[in-house]
């Protein structure tokens, strides 16, 4: 079987663009620094540990599900 020649003109479409590959890095760093703000030894019924670490995770959870379900702009 014949391959088909590498047309340099096709244009290639990705499934997401680039703003929700941003937004994915994005809500990756909000986990990342949610958990980060849990850790430590010390004090452990702290507000930043109970209340605030928590409601950080669950932003950035919720940021990468809105980049998923971003949907392409019109262009």
């Amino acid at each position: 079987m014949a391959q088909k020649p590498v047309n340099p003109n096709n244009n290639v479409q990705f499934v997401f663009q680039k703003q929700n590959y941003i937004l994915m890095i994005a809500s990756i760093a909000v986990v990342f620094i949610g958990f980060a703000l849990m850790s430590g030894e010390t004090d452990i019924y702290s507000f930043r540990k109970i209340v605030l670490a928590p409601i950080v995770v669950i932003g950035g959870f919720a940021l990468g599900f809105f980049a998923i379900l971003k949907k392409r702009s019109a262009e």
